[in-house]
């Protein structure tokens, strides 16, 4: 059985996964948050003999922000699609993104203008992923979806419980929707269209409040 804790910092949630003595992160944060995600792992029990990986669910900095950090501080590795690889080589979130996205809602628009998102420290990830990998060799018996919508190198994290670590695919702020910010829409709803035949349960997206599958509006 997998254990989860939110870690949740200016909106942003990263998640401590717990199997055994093993730990698992998901996403890091915004920099300027380092030492409240430090104290999030130092208060769980997870350090560096622990923590077994960090998994990005895309580049964004409010989710990469504190990974290099991580590795030099905890020796862990951190994994990503490759289609993201190049947001936090070149530190610029526009690299694998069109010039005028798909969805770009004027509520994200206002968010990102009024939003901190502290220093981007550029990195190079220790393992790709891709759709279809596992971590069994990390002590998680949990599958990786590519999710390309929100950005092209975005995955999911699915255990086997049914619990499905979205990224920003979704987003629960006012109500569970697709992010404010989809690249390209039709893989986003592709995307959807595929998760459904699948056995999730819960969703724990990358902002706001975890949510049942089943709350997801039948016409996305």
């Amino acid at each position: 059985m997998v254990s989860i804790t939110t870690l949740t910092h200016k909106s942003v949630n990263c998640y401590l996964l717990k199997k055994g003595e093993n730990f698992l992160l998901i996403d890091t944060g915004f920099s300027d948050k380092r030492y409240e995600i430090e104290q999030d792992l130092k208060e769980n029990g997870c350090n560096s003999e622990t923590l077994q990986l960090v998994v990005l669910t895309h580049g964004d900095t409010d989710h990469s922000g504190n990974c290099k950090y991580l590795r030099d501080k905890f020796g862990v590795k951190i994994a990503m699609h490759k289609g993201d690889s190049g947001i936090v080589e070149k530190g610029d979130m526009t690299y694998n993104r069109k010039e005028k996205p798909d969805k770009y809602s004027l509520l994200f628009r206002i968010m990102s203008f009024f939003g901190n998102e502290g220093d981007f420290e550029k990195f190079k990830p220790d393992i790709y992923l891709k759709g279809g990998d596992s971590l069994n060799k990390y002590g998680f018996n949990v599958s990786i979806l590519h999710l390309p919508g929100h950005s092209a190198g975005s995955i999911g994290i699915l255990t086997q419980e049914g619990n499905l670590f979205c990224g920003d695919l979704f987003v629960n702020i006012t109500k569970p929707q697709l992010h404010y910010l989809i690249d390209d829409l039709a893989k986003a709803k592709e995307n959807v269209k595929e998760l459904k035949e699948m056995n999730i349960q819960m969703v724990y997206p990358g902002h706001g409040k975890p949510f049942p599958f089943s709350k997801l509006s039948d016409k996305l």
